[in-house]
């Protein structure tokens, strides 16, 4: 019988993490981060990293993984992730995957698409224009230029706009074009399980996540790699709209309520990814024991 990788996806603040360690109990089995922040070791509350005792219950791979001084790719986490479930397959018929990174789980279940080489001169002249006029600028120039893509897109993450815009110039197609439903050869099976809430509910908890992510130090986690600003990571949800406080843009509340608007925002668009996916099977995330009825017990 051919071994099998289970993901539990879903938006931020759904609750995968506490069911898919659930999960991997149940399975005796490990669990494979598809989250393409918490992997380094310096960012912890922004990104709702799982709590000492949630990585105690089970081992975690690709969390505290790596320093903000490297930068990770979606290239990067397919080989990590395919040699992370073959040492987990030695030892279990089942590994567990969740995060919320579409990217990173296509990656590891289907391989990525083959995109032209891009001239380097382009992704410089575009980088310099991006640390010139700002994310504004990256978001309009894609919102003319490739409104298909930006309708889906992370339009907070500068590293994944730059990437679809250098894309667009260097090939004059849209980097949708190039996502292909080709698919890699993988020697395991995959179950795609998502959870959801109604969206007064995952607001909810949205808000009172970062309420608790303040409390618990999110500004002084923000200055402490405040040297790294222009890394990719930190140029996302959280920790982008600190930089703007910092810089004097607008105050700690309005910091704090862009984080928030922006959080719900990625929400929605990590559901809009989701729901285009149709071998997910959707449950509600207040009943996770439907989920793990799902598996040997």
């Amino acid at each position: 019988m051919k071994k099998t990788v289970v993901l539990i996806a879903g938006p931020t603040a759904v609750g995968k993490t506490a069911l898919a360690i659930r999960l991997a109990r149940q399975l005796g089995t490990e669990v494979i981060s598809a989250d393409s922040r918490q992997c380094y070791r310096e960012l912890s509350i922004g990104t709702a990293k799982p709590s000492p005792e949630e990585l105690a219950a089970v081992p975690h791979h690709f969390i505290d993984s790596h320093s903000i001084r490297e930068t990770v790719n979606a290239a990067m986490y397919e080989q990590l992730a395919l040699g992370y479930a073959a040492d987990i397959f030695t030892r279990s018929d089942y590994a567990v995957l969740t995060g919320g990174t579409g990217l990173y789980i296509k990656a590891l279940l289907e391989g990525l698409d083959d995109i032209p080489p891009i001239p380097p001169g382009i992704r410089e002249t575009i980088r310099r224009e991006y640390e010139t006029k700002g994310l504004p600028w990256l978001q309009t120039t894609l919102a003319e230029r490739d409104p298909r893509f930006y309708e889906s897109a992370e339009q907070q993450n500068p590293h994944r706009l730059i990437r679809a815009l250098e894309v667009l110039e260097g090939t004059g197609r849209s980097i949708l074009d190039y996502r292909t439903a080709t698919r890699r050869q993988r020697n395991f099976d995959v179950v795609k399980i998502a959870i959801a809430l109604p969206k007064e509910l995952l607001h909810d908890n949205i808000h009172r996540r970062v309420d608790l992510m303040m409390a618990a130090g999110l500004e002084e986690e923000v200055r402490s790699v405040a040297a790294y600003r222009h890394h990719n990571a930190l140029q996302t949800v959280g920790y982008a709209e600190m930089f703007d406080y910092f810089d004097g843009k607008i105050n700690l509340s309005q910091a704090v309520e862009g984080i928030k608007t922006h959080t719900r925002q990625y929400a929605k668009r990590q559901m809009t990814w989701f729901r285009k996916d149709p071998e997910i099977c959707w449950f509600d995330a207040r009943q996770p024991e439907a989920v793990l009825a799902e598996f040997p017990q």
